[in-house]
């Protein structure tokens, strides 16, 4: 923790501030909190944050979470991306506890990351974790890099998908999942 301490007041000092003036006196120490609440999903472990909320089922139907808020940092310029996440399985004799799903969410936002990785990651881990036929994750975030430097567009919105099993191989269960999401 100090070392990014540290960090944070060269960067206050480089950018020609004064790291003595009232209101930046903390900030090295709390950006380094901060920093390190956004990376938490580093030191998360998947299998704990699960925490056997695998329960036997029989249906082989869609089950779909959306609207999962999510809040991410972009690993090119470190800058935020806030969105939503929607996610689909077709179990395969067992399902994932309700809110297992966003803190799966969760554990993979918080990293720094493109948004197409991110999309992949919780994909993969639900049918991984799962065993599920199939799993379907689309994104939707809008990026504060895109957005408070370079082009700033402040209404662009980034959409990424991945399609896994069944939601790749049916366009039907495809369809279906993307019309209940809409």
């Amino acid at each position: 923790m100090q070392d990014m301490e540290n960090s944070f007041l060269d960067i206050i000092k480089a950018i020609g501030e004064d790291p003595e003036r009232p209101g930046l006196v903390d900030t090295p120490k709390r950006a380094a909190k901060a920093m390190e609440f956004l990376m938490q999903g580093y030191d998360m472990d998947i299998d704990e944050v699960i925490n056997n909320a695998m329960f036997p089922s029989d249906t082989d139907e869609m089950v779909i979470v959306k609207n999962i808020e999510l809040y991410s940092m972009c690993e090119h310029h470190m800058l935020p991306f806030i969105g939503k996440c929607h996610v689909a399985y077709i179990p395969k004799g067992k399902v994932i506890g309700l809110s297992k799903i966003a803190r799966l969410v969760d554990v993979f936002a918080r990293r720094l990351q493109i948004q197409e990785n991110l999309t992949n990651n919780i994909a993969n881990c639900i049918v991984e974790k799962t065993g599920a036929a199939g799993a379907a994750v689309i994104i939707e975030a809008q990026h504060m890099c895109m957005m408070m430097r370079g082009v700033e567009k402040q209404n662009s919105v980034m959409t990424t998908s991945c399609m896994l099993g069944a939601f790749r191989t049916k366009a039907s269960t495809r369809n279906e999942f993307l019309s209940l999401i809409d």
